[in-house]
């Protein structure tokens, strides 16, 4: 399965080196759950919203918009979180919700970061949602936006 994840994850890095990410789509695919997109936030192995997550997403969001998470390659530990506002859910993906606001990731993604908690923290120089205590990482850089894992 590591494989798999790796391979989609330098795939991606390839396209978007090319130029070409809105053209190819991803070759491997990988789904561990029976059906196409499922609500998984009370699963121990799932991700977990803060409370200040929860607020600052009802702030920041639209009724039919929902935070995504996405993990690429790059950064200064070998991967990096993607957060972004989002309409569309695509087929492989799963999704976290809590108090009327939801958090959405594909199922690669949720290979590299499950069992993580989402938070939105506030800070002097920034605010941003954040990744936070994710088991899978076994190096986090101090930005907080990379990590590495051992494959």
């Amino acid at each position: 399965m590591s494989n798999i994840i790796a391979s989609r994850i330098g795939a991606n890095l390839l396209r978007r080196f090319a130029g070409l990410d809105r053209i190819i789509s991803p070759t491997v695919r990988y789904s561990a759950f029976s059906s196409k997109t499922e609500d998984v936030a009370k699963n121990e192995t799932g991700l977990s919203l803060t409370d200040s997550c929860v607020k600052h997403l009802k702030k920041f969001s639209s009724d039919e918009e929902f935070l995504r998470i996405s993990v690429e390659g790059g950064g200064c530990s070998g991967f990096s979180y993607r957060f972004e506002l989002d309409k569309e859910k695509g087929e492989d993906d799963l999704i976290f919700s809590r108090d009327g606001v939801s958090v959405v990731t594909d199922v690669d993604s949720f290979e590299l970061i499950k069992g993580s908690k989402i938070d939105y923290e506030i800070e002097l120089i920034k605010s941003a949602f954040r990744v936070v205590g994710n088991p899978q990482s076994t190096v986090n850089c101090s930005c907080g936006v990379s990590f590495s894992v051992d494959l």
